[in-house]
């Protein structure tokens, strides 16, 4: 990986973007990858679509998308304590004790959030599950007033943006989901591009979608726009290498196994097999997983734009997800962008997905 690249995915962890609030991470993401791009642009719903190679060639969509769960200021009380709705699926319980940060249109607020302490609860309370109307965030401000000087209704809420290392490549911090697929699908557009003779057979279009986490929208209408053949969606799965996950139910993933790629009815077969292959000849190492429904990420929306696309699903093992200790490993995100360019990189006109064609 290199150290532009790395520097890159540090700042995306640092730089907010709850679904509906993603402007900040899609400059970032346009400074990065606009001098590899032959044309990068931003459709009316916020995605940031980068391209590259033949035009007349097959249209090949990666999608990873980069909101984050977060939360949206709803009130301001009297005292001045601010109290907020959830964007996304949250466990209220990851929330208590939380650094915060409120993001206003010129800058960050630090907050925390937390509850009533332990000692003033009563028996009952002690045995009851918070809920998010039992927590409030507080900036410090004295009043009502001073708060909505410098705060609106609306302004998005993230926790604590910072990414910690850990051993063996591991990093850890939120935003994880999916920051790390969106800087897979932009860097295979980096190595892709940069690796071509001449220019890629494919059209290929990297796209940083918003608002997979309230509904798999931004994929949806960037696959209107961009009208692809063929799709790759890039999203975080469950790693069950750490206790009380079930390989039974979640298979055998582990951080640093590599690339997940998935097999199922959301799954093009042929799109399977090719990065099957495509990592086995090129030493990527790689893991299996097995869906039996329609999945909940992009791939869901992507195989069903217009008359259908050949759509596949690469993930990266991510432990404890939705929270502030989200953990993945370094050499997989590697390794992910590596397969997605070697996918662009073989696709070429005569290509036929379509299942049961020799």
């Amino acid at each position: 990986m290199l150290d532009t690249a790395r520097e890159f995915f540090a700042q995306a962890i640092a730089t907010p973007s709850p679904s509906g609030y993603e402007e900040r991470i899609q400059k970032l993401i346009r400074d990065y990858i606009a001098p590899h791009a032959d044309n990068v642009r931003v459709d009316v719903h916020g995605n940031l679509i980068a391209e590259s190679g033949n035009t007349d060639g097959p249209r090949l969509m990666l999608a990873g998308h980069c909101d984050q769960i977060g939360m949206l200021v709803s009130h301001i009380d009297e005292l001045g304590f601010v109290y907020a709705q959830t964007i996304g699926g949250w466990d209220p319980q990851q929330l208590i004790g939380q650094a915060m940060s409120i993001w206003t249109d010129s800058q960050q607020i630090p907050a925390v959030i937390s509850r009533k302490p332990i000692h003033l609860l009563n028996q009952q309370e002690r045995k009851q599950v918070v809920e998010l109307d039992q927590m409030w965030l507080d900036v410090g401000a004295a009043s009502q007033a001073e708060a909505a000087e410098i705060i609106r209704i609306g302004d998005p809420v993230t926790l604590d943006l910072r990414m910690r290392p850990l051993m063996n490549s591991i990093v850890t911090g939120p935003g994880m989901d999916n920051k790390t697929g969106m800087w897979t699908v932009i860097e295979a557009l980096r190595r892709a591009a940069d690796r071509a003779s001449d220019q890629l057979a494919c059209h290929l279009h990297s796209v940083s979608t918003v608002q997979e986490e309230i509904g798999l929208r931004g994929a949806k209408t960037a696959a209107g726009g961009i009208n692809p053949d063929v799709a790759i969606a890039v999203d975080v799965t469950h790693a069950s290498d750490c206790p009380t996950i079930e390989k039974t139910k979640q298979g055998d993933i582990r951080l640093g196994g590599g690339p997940v790629i998935f097999r199922g009815p959301n799954i093009n077969p042929k799109v399977a097999a090719r990065l099957i292959e495509l990592a086995e000849a090129n030493k990527v190492p790689y893991q299996m997983a097995a869906i039996g429904r329609a999945t909940p990420n992009d791939a869901n929306v992507l195989q069903l734009h217009g008359a259908g696309v050949a759509t596949g699903l690469v993930a990266i093992p991510n432990r404890y997800m939705h929270s502030a200790v989200e953990a993945i490993s370094l050499d997989d995100i590697d390794n992910v962008a590596e397969l997605l360019s070697l996918f662009a990189e073989s696709l070429t006109d005569s290509d036929d997905f379509t299942p049961g064609i020799a």
